[in-house]
């Protein structure tokens, strides 16, 4: 058997894509010069920076593209590191030289959903992550911003504990569960607490929209914090086409303090598409007779006054807590339990909900 061209394996190798950049390694200039020898082939790989937590994805990827190509015998990889002008233009390349004020402005493909709740308490972290999971499981592409700065904890929820990482000045997003995220949480230390000032606050949030590698997502799902303040008033300027949807739990007292999280999408001229009631009822594991744990209709009753959709109740569910602290959402967890099954029911509802932004003219 004849040995394998070099063109050949270059050419088998633009079908290899990077883990976060989600763009042929080829294209994207991480591949050096191969050498065949025979049944040798040597692959060195430029990578973007020195502790690249995914170089043995790269690897696992590089090694199984080749190593069913007749005449290859041996596949050797070897990692090295962008130089600094081989990273700025890997950057432009990416976005185009680009200086949108945000990628999410309007003309961007990408829908844009605000988790908001007047209240903490509800489940509004855990109701996000689980609708960005259960979004990616349809087959589209998923966003999720913990924009929840002092309190975040969508990195526990989803499961990612590494560090984000830069390629020049551009952030590239952590991706797990099939979902892309970035929080503040993957640029501390655990537990450390964030104390800054709404300058400091407002500074953050634009650089998680503008110098993060998004790449259009067909979905952004937002990690609002609780109750209103600057993060309403930066996210509304950063994100002109969001639209907002409500978690509340049944008690009256919680729906008439979620009415502020939906009069301050009002104020900052946002669209509220609907509610989500969260612990809306238990379904008892041994006989399956739900239970109305908490009396009220505070979500339908909020929805009537807002004159938007319910969109969904999600049953009390210990599986639900106990799949977050694990890193693990429960849709993806167990999909089959009552509160995955209203929260895919859930997503299903957000979709269709919330209108598709119109795309700009090519």
């Amino acid at each position: 058997m004849s040995a394998p061209t070099r063109e050949a394996v270059v050419e088998l190798l633009r079908a290899v894509h990077d883990p976060e950049l989600h763009r042929s390694i080829v294209d994207l200039g991480m591949v050096g010069e191969v050498e065949v020898r025979g049944g040798h082939v040597t692959v060195p790989i430029r990578l973007t920076i020195a502790g690249c937590p995914l170089k043995a994805e790269i690897q696992r990827r590089v090694t199984d593209a080749l190593g069913g190509m007749p005449g290859v015998e041996i596949v050797q990889v070897t990692m090295d590191t962008m130089t600094d002008e081989e990273r700025r233009a890997l950057r432009s390349g990416l976005t185009g030289g680009d200086d949108r004020p945000s990628p999410f402005a309007a003309g961007s493909r990408t829908t844009v959903i605000g988790i908001a709740s007047g209240k903490g308490g509800v489940g509004k972290s855990s109701i996000t992550a689980n609708l960005a999971v259960a979004l990616a499981r349809t087959g589209a592409t998923v966003g999720l911003l913990d924009a929840d700065v002092y309190g975040y904890s969508i990195p526990r929820m989803m499961g990612v504990t590494r560090p984000a990482v830069a390629v020049d000045d551009l952030m590239m997003p952590i991706e797990a569960h099939g979902v892309r995220m970035m929080s503040i949480g993957f640029l501390t230390e655990e537990d450390s607490p964030v104390i800054w000032r709404g300058p400091m606050l407002h500074k953050a949030l634009t650089s998680f929209v503008t110098e993060v590698w998004w790449d259009d997502p067909d979905y952004l799902l937002v990690d609002l914090p609780p109750g209103t303040g600057d993060v309403a008033l930066s996210l509304a300027q950063l994100l002109p086409t969001a639209s907002f949807v409500i978690v509340t739990t049944p008690q009256l007292a919680a729906q008439r303090v979620a009415r502020r999280a939906a009069a301050m999408a009002a104020r900052v001229n946002l669209p509220v598409a609907g509610v989500i009631e969260n612990m809306s009822y238990f379904v008892a594991p041994d006989t399956g007779t739900r239970y109305e744990v908490f009396s009220g209709g505070g979500g339908q009753l909020l929805a009537s006054e807002l004159g938007v959709p319910l969109l969904g109740r999600i049953p009390l569910e210990p599986a639900v807590a106990e799949a977050g602290d694990g890193g693990l959402p429960v849709v993806a967890a167990d999909p089959a339990s009552p509160a995955a099954v209203a929260l895919l029911e859930t997503a299903r509802a957000v979709a269709a909900a919330v209108p598709r932004p119109v795309a700009a003219p090519s």
